[in-house]
């Protein structure tokens, strides 16, 4: 079944973005309406992150969210086996030009990238100019852990860091000119997280962020990849570097990186990750709200 699958996406990668985002959006759809547990986890993310909407307006924002997340699925076909130059037509990168003056005056840059559900064609976009490393999970399904690992290993010498693997190597990998996509906000539970707000709501969250620019000397540039409507594509945008960070309070570094990934999140609220579970992990004696 894994192997079908695999089958179905090479041959959808043929298709035009417009119809493949088309298709995209109705098997979002489809989701929105058969994947109830999913659905349930959207609005609880929802009614705790824009409690100002009533319920109408959030069940029209996750499905919303459904169909971007529909056209991520089906559009990975094209991260996986496009060619570069369809691609490079395809993503676009915005501000590029600050990565490669701190490269070029050897600093080790650290890239702030939240899940928006459009992070992969980002990774794609940053690997096709830029040799740099990332952090990996490994897949429980050998076919597809496969597929991914071939996937971001297709342009240049990208360096893929086990998520088990020490701090250390992410560090080394920094200090060598490779640029670190980093994806610092999901809840990997109360381990090694500390609680700061995230659209006012506590959220077990990971210093690392904090901790590795420092280790590093990094500095951190942000990252947000937008999904442009039907065949137009994708947009990165590599922002300013930020300035005065870290700071030896690891936990106000922490509290400014949450703020400003919600002040992205809000100027494209359908495309962030709301299918995790972002707020599971709890302070002591607070219910779960899934």
């Amino acid at each position: 079944m894994s192997r079908l699958l695999v089958a179905v996406l090479w041959l959808l990668h043929f298709l035009p973005l417009s119809v493949l985002a088309a298709c995209g959006s109705a098997l979002g759809s489809a989701f929105f309406v058969l994947a109830r547990r999913r659905q349930h986890i959207v609005l609880v993310n929802l009614g705790l992150c824009f409690p100002e909407l009533d319920d109408e307006q959030r069940r029209l924002l996750a499905k919303a969210h459904f169909r971007v997340l529909g056209r991520s699925v089906l559009e990975r076909s094209l991260l996986l086996w496009a060619s570069q130059e369809r691609l490079s037509r395809l993503i676009r990168v915005e501000g590029e030009e600050r990565m490669r003056t701190l490269l070029a005056a050897g600093r080790p840059v650290l890239m702030l990238t939240p899940h928006f559900v459009g992070l992969d064609a980002g990774g794609a976009g940053i690997a096709m100019r830029f040799d740099s490393a990332s952090i990996y999970a490994e897949q429980s399904n050998p076919v597809f852990d496969r597929l991914l690992l071939r996937g971001r290993r297709r342009f240049g010498d990208q360096l893929l860091l086990s998520r088990d693997a020490s701090v250390r190597a992410s560090i080394r990998a920094m200090k060598a000119g490779r640029p670190l996509y980093y994806l610092p906000d999901m809840d990997f539970g109360r381990k090694d997280s500390i609680f700061v707000p995230f659209f006012g709501v506590l959220a077990a969250t990971v210093p690392g962020l904090s901790r590795l620019a420092h280790l590093a000397g990094a500095t951190v540039v942000p990252c947000v990849t937008r999904i442009l409507p039907g065949g137009e594509g994708y947009v990165v945008t590599v922002g300013e570097p930020w300035q005065d960070f870290p700071t030896d309070d690891v936990e106000a570094d922490t509290r400014r990186m949450n703020a400003w990934i919600e002040a992205a999140v809000r100027t494209l609220p359908e495309q962030y990750y709301w299918v995790h579970r972002r707020f599971k992990t709890r302070p002591a004696g607070e219910p779960r709200p899934y």
